[in-house]
């Protein structure tokens, strides 16, 4: 199948953007564990695979990986093929994770501020001198001309928690400062690795924009975490995926994750699929023949840039649901996990939020990951942290489960999403 165009309005606005559908939205490679009752009943798991299989086999996608751990009992599930016509899935398969690279690049931050190196209400000058001194859009969809100084610098908290004051808003390309930020490839929407400038290059273009709202005014999706990846870079004076791989991956064991896929591994690469409204058809994104993560990009993107397997995945969400420490090692405090995990929005940053209207009626934003604030279709208990990834991938964590539940699939996010139905079937066997 040859790759197709891909318009990116509709791209985002089918929700390829992470989180869309967060409903939400033991160790890696243990077998179940001896238990007096089991953590999921055996027909609900087999429910779930039914459910997830049921997609495989009606084409919204070629196969998945799922991941259910209890309690210490994991069930992983390798369903159908990595293409259409391609190969069977694997546990193993590489997924372009997408958004489920912030929570990562959240986590790595938390190192820094542990360390001293850097602190939540420090301004970010120091680290970012290309950000100093900015000037804010009198309203966002006006001319870029037409600003006023802002009211303080951006600080580190600001990029934690996106209040940075820019972002991605929806339609992503209906105003003068987003055209801009599109051909000057500050936003590149979906991603494409190897369109972007180099770090520095991107910052200091980023520099030359003006904000879209006041530091700390509104959430506004997704450029923090980019702002982020150049912070931890200078601030640690290692490139970003040298220290995720030494401060994170090699702790976690995450062999697999990364911001490229080696030639020795590209057999492993799950070919990444959209649906084209005008069409009517599944259609090629990124092939695993010719991907555009087949070799490091220029940008190494903190906001979606990552590719991963489950049970690399699984290594970072049981680090976190163990409050920072991994066999033993501690890779993050306690109460950095809890600051990622609570949510750090007040009302009036919630108030106009950059996804849809109405998004954080039953949802906060934390660091890098969202979290349920209140009963809903899947469970009664708040309480569930994770995010997805717009090219198919989702994560969460419910710690008054001791759950961990990861769907991993490649068909960019939109309202045949298997996401919603693997949420409340995996829940349904827990409660059975």
């Amino acid at each position: 199948m040859r790759a197709a165009p891909l318009d990116r309005r509709k791209f985002l606005e089918l929700g390829a953007l992470a989180g869309s559908a967060l409903a939400l939205g033991g160790l890696p490679g243990c077998s179940s564990a001896a238990m007096e009752a089991p953590a999921f009943s055996s027909a609900g798991r087999q429910r779930v695979h039914d459910l997830m299989a049921s997609y495989v086999d009606s084409g919204v996608v070629p196969g998945m990986v799922t991941l259910l751990r209890r309690q210490g009992e994991l069930h992983v599930d390798a369903i159908g093929l990595s293409a259409f016509g391609g190969a069977p899935m694997r546990r193993d398969s590489i997924f372009r994770i997408a958004s489920m690279t912030k929570p990562i690049t959240a986590a790595a931050t938390m190192i820094l501020v542990e360390e001293g190196k850097v602190s939540l209400d420090q301004p970010v000058d120091e680290w970012l001198p290309e950000l100093a001194n900015r000037k804010v859009l009198t309203r966002p969809d006006g001319p870029l001309d037409d600003t006023v100084p802002a009211n303080r610098a951006i600080t580190v908290r600001d990029l934690l928690a996106l209040t940075m004051g820019f972002g991605l808003m929806f339609p992503f390309d209906a105003y003068p400062v987003q055209k801009a930020a599109i051909e000057l490839a500050v936003s590149i929407v979906p991603p494409r690795p190897q369109a972007s400038p180099d770090p520095d290059e991107w910052i200091r273009r980023l520099g030359t924009l003006p904000l879209m709202h006041q530091p700390g005014e509104q959430w506004m999706y997704n450029t923090g975490s980019d702002v982020l990846g150049v912070l931890i870079a200078r601030a640690s004076g290692q490139a970003l995926d040298v220290f995720l791989r030494e401060r994170i991956f090699l702790p976690l064991g995450m062999k697999d994750t990364g911001f490229s896929v080696p030639p020795s591994k590209l057999d492993r690469l799950a070919a990444c699929y959209y649906f084209n409204p005008e069409s009517g058809a599944v259609e090629l994104f990124d092939d695993a023949s010719n991907s555009e993560w087949n070799r490091a990009p220029p940008f190494l993107s903190g906001a979606g840039g990552l590719v991963s397997t489950i049970d690399d995945f699984l290594a970072f969400g049981a680090m976190m649901l163990n409050k920072g420490t991994h066999e033993g090692g501690r890779i993050l405090s306690a109460q950095s996990v809890n600051s990622m995990t609570t949510d750090q929005l007040t009302p009036e940053q919630k108030a106009v939020s950059g996804l849809a209207p109405g998004y954080f009626a039953n949802q906060g934003w934390g660091f890098g990951l969202a979290m349920v604030t209140g009963a809903d279709d899947v469970s009664p208990r708040p309480g569930r942290y994770g995010w997805d990834g717009g090219f198919g991938t989702y994560w969460f964590n419910d710690p008054a489960q001791d759950f961990i539940g990861i769907l991993m699939t490649q068909r960019s996010i939109d309202d045949m999403s298997p996401a919603h139905a693997f949420w409340k079937a995996a829940f349904q066997a827990m409660e059975e």
